[in-house]
């Protein structure tokens, strides 16, 4: 595959665009641990976001019952018709991931996968939107910034942990597949990536009674996170009494600091609070 994308992206002149954020995978050993990671099958309707010059669509292609491709940029959509015009289970729609409606795409399908190699600039929104508009895939396999990765795959009292970690880990397990050096992309990143898979869970890790509530007392946690959590959530336009009595009430000591806490923890905190 190596020389595949240099090939395809030399065969028709392609220039890559900064303000894009492209980078295409070159190295054939990520290519194949993507597809493991996603664990696509012939049962699977996958949706790729940002496919380049295809190199990826093709291996999953010749797995999955269908790939739908999403991609922004114009001029690669003629080298994608072309590249992969023998496989009759492809799709093509050229949009921005950020703005379409994924219900659409879905239709009735049953069993969705995502696969992901997004711009950085763009990779936390597209998965924020993925998540939290709450559309019924099995798992999100995506290429992301290392410490993007390491945020989202961490456990509580590092200080990886935070925000983006619980609102990732309240609806999905997380397993990172492998990490990928700048050297496994043209034109080269000017940092390490990661391949991470997040896989759907049947329920939320936590029972809440108000979702809204509970982010926002994970968001004021985190905002100052060396502040213990008493003063951190005095920004919250609670009720001073509301918040001391859930401290109480829970027996969650108010001078810990957001970064201990886990899911359950905020969970029954916020849950108090509601009450």
């Amino acid at each position: 595959m190596e020389n595949n994308t240099k090939d395809i992206v030399k065969k028709y002149g392609f220039k890559f665009t900064k303000s894009l954020g492209q980078n295409f995978l070159i190295d054939d050993s990520v290519l194949k641990d993507i597809v493991q990671g996603a664990d696509i099958g012939e049962e699977d309707f996958v949706i790729e976001i940002g496919p380049g010059v295809g190199t990826l669509t093709k291996e999953m292609l010749k797995k999955a019952k269908k790939v739908c491709s999403i991609e922004l940029d114009r001029n690669l959509i003629p080298i994608l018709n072309e590249e992969l015009k023998d496989f009759d289970n492809f799709q093509l729609i050229n949009e921005d991931a950020l703005n379409i409606n994924f219900h659409e795409i879905f239709g009735d399908e049953k069993s969705v996968k995502l696969v992901a190699n997004l711009p950085y600039y763009v990779t936390t929104p597209i998965i924020l939107k993925l998540i939290t508009e709450k559309y019924p895939f099995k798992s999100l396999t995506v290429m992301v910034q290392k410490e993007v990765a390491e945020r989202m795959n961490a456990a509580p009292g590092g200080k990886d942990y935070g925000a983006l970690s619980l609102l990732v880990q309240y609806y999905c397990s997380t397993h990172i597949v492998r990490k990928v050096a700048p050297s496994c992309f043209i034109p080269q990143p000017k940092v390490d990536s990661m391949v991470i898979s997040l896989d759907k869970l049947d329920e939320p890790a936590a029972f809440v009674k108000n979702e809204k509530l509970f982010f926002d007392v994970i968001r004021h946690s985190f905002n100052m996170r060396r502040k213990t959590l008493s003063n951190a959530l005095k920004s919250m336009k609670l009720p001073q009494e509301v918040i001391s009595k859930a401290f109480e009430t829970t027996g969650i000591d108010s001078k810990r600091r957001g970064e201990t806490l886990s899911i359950k923890e905020f969970a029954d905190l916020s849950n108090s609070m509601e009450n």
